[in-house]
């Protein structure tokens, strides 16, 4: 059985066509979500895609999070479907609770877009096994809302508690803390990134490398052996 992949659509997602080819280039069979479905039309595991959802009013993924497909998704990912979210998507994951902490503005009031070098911290997540520890990647960054901060508890337990899945290198793009770019929860089915993984899928496209090819062929591999 072909695994199925869902990327979720809100208004104003803007990549949600990029992943889902990244889920077919991967070998898995991509599946389009509507915001306002409840229904998660039988997906393995599900994609928040970037871009600006419902403009990033009042803050970035804040009415997002109340959609009726995030009620889903949450109940899901508690029960451990796989879930990931790329840049808004991150910034949803957080104003839903799934993962801890905020996004704010960068910290020098601009947008940023080009290509980060980032180093993998984690590859015991579902979205992470096909990287390993210390390797150093390099995908599309894109963002205003993309400084990552939390209280020093929470950024403590998540570094004991290697739930840190990307750091950025050569620079810090945003200001976020610890030079934190991804975690995962507790389980490591959910991670959250700000950067672009499915921008970095052919050489064609994106950075002309694939290092970000290794998000979906994780999760498939994950699927298809669970």
């Amino acid at each position: 059985m072909t695994a199925r992949i869902g990327v979720v659509t809100f208004p104003g997602t803007l990549d949600d066509r990029d992943s889902l080819r990244a889920v077919r280039i991967a070998g898995a069979e991509p599946v389009s979500l509507w915001h306002r479905d409840k229904d998660l039309h039988q997906v393995d595991a599900v994609v928040l895609a970037g871009g600006f959802s419902y403009g990033d009013y009042l803050r970035a993924g804040a009415i997002s999070r109340f959609s009726p497909v995030m009620a889903t998704v949450i109940e899901q990912a508690k029960a451990g479907m796989p879930v990931l979210g790329i840049c808004n998507g991150f910034q949803i994951l957080t104003e839903s609770h799934l993962l801890p902490g905020a996004m704010l503005r960068n910290n020098h009031l601009h947008f940023i877009c080009r290509d980060q070098k980032l180093r993998v911290e984690s590859a015991d997540t579902a979205w992470t096994s096909d990287y390993s520890a210390g390797q150093e990647i390099s995908v599309p960054l894109k963002n205003i809302d993309g400084r990552y901060v939390a209280d020093e508890r929470t950024l403590d337990e998540l570094e004991a508690e290697g739930r840190v899945a990307f750091r950025y290198l050569d620079g810090n793009p945003n200001g976020s803390l610890r030079d934190i770019a991804g975690i995962s929860n507790a389980a490591g089915n959910v991670v959250g990134l700000m950067p672009h993984p499915e921008h970095a899928v052919e050489p064609l496209i994106g950075t002309g490398r694939t290092d970000g090819l290794g998000f979906f062929t994780s999760i498939l591999k994950k699927l298809v052996s669970a």
